[in-house]
């Protein structure tokens, strides 16, 4: 697989007995996001951006929205400062990481 390969899959469906990513499949899937880190005892997933106002990073939340909304999984948004955004992934449903962290954090990479 490479990064193209990861941006082209879709999330699928979460029925909460899967089982979190390990530490292997973690530090492969993490060689294809450039800007990503892993934290948390490796159950989250983040990247954070400065933006040059706080338009830039409204217009970039509602991007960032649509591709929550077309795969079904969805990040947590931080806001802070008025152009500070920190995006958090993390599968809730088996409180960890999971393929669709990955894939999210692909699609967004691709718009910025």
């Amino acid at each position: 697989m490479n990064k193209n390969k990861l941006f082209e899959r879709n999330c699928k469906p979460c029925k909460g007995t899967e089982t979190p990513l390990g530490e292997n499949e973690i530090a492969r899937y993490l060689n294809f996001l450039d800007g990503w880190a892993i934290t948390n005892e490796e159950t989250l997933l983040v990247r954070e951006y400065k933006m040059r106002n706080f338009m830039e990073v409204i217009n970039f939340i509602n991007r960032i929205a649509k591709i929550a909304q077309e795969q079904g999984h969805h990040p947590d948004l931080h806001l802070t400062n008025y152009k500070h955004l920190r995006i958090d992934l993390q599968t809730h449903a088996i409180g960890g990481l999971s393929e669709n962290d990955f894939i999210v954090a692909a699609k967004i990479n691709a718009i910025t």
